[in-house]
């Protein structure tokens, strides 16, 4: 049997649809900065022994940002992915209550 153009196809084949996707190009997390934020109790040495500690800061470089908070009133421990920040600046946080001392640990995006 011949289908003409204009009669409708009644043979049990399926049609076939091809579906597509288009793929949005994915991006790298941002970055957040982790701050540190100056205050009247807290030692310069804990500090320069937390950047150490928890942020992997060589003694030079624990120093300068010590230095750029005490002067500054604020600076940046380190930038990471969010999770990775909101977790060294919560153990920040908690080593410096252990030792008494009210340092405080803020995350930010960094926009730069």
């Amino acid at each position: 049997m011949l289908v003409s153009p204009e009669t409708p196809d009644m043979s049990p084949r399926k049609q076939e649809q091809v579906l597509t996707r288009s793929r949005s190009k994915t991006r790298p997390p941002g970055l957040w900065r982790v701050l540190l934020h100056n205050d009247d109790y807290t030692t310069q040495e804990f500090v320069v022994w937390l950047l150490k500690t928890v942020f992997r800061k060589t003694e030079p470089e624990a120093m300068t940002i010590m230095l750029a908070v005490h002067k500054a009133g604020t600076g940046v421990a380190g930038r990471y992915t969010k999770d990775v920040a909101e977790t060294r600046a919560e153990r920040g946080r908690q080593m410096a209550e252990r030792e008494g001392f009210p340092l405080l640990l803020t995350v930010e995006p960094d926009h730069a």
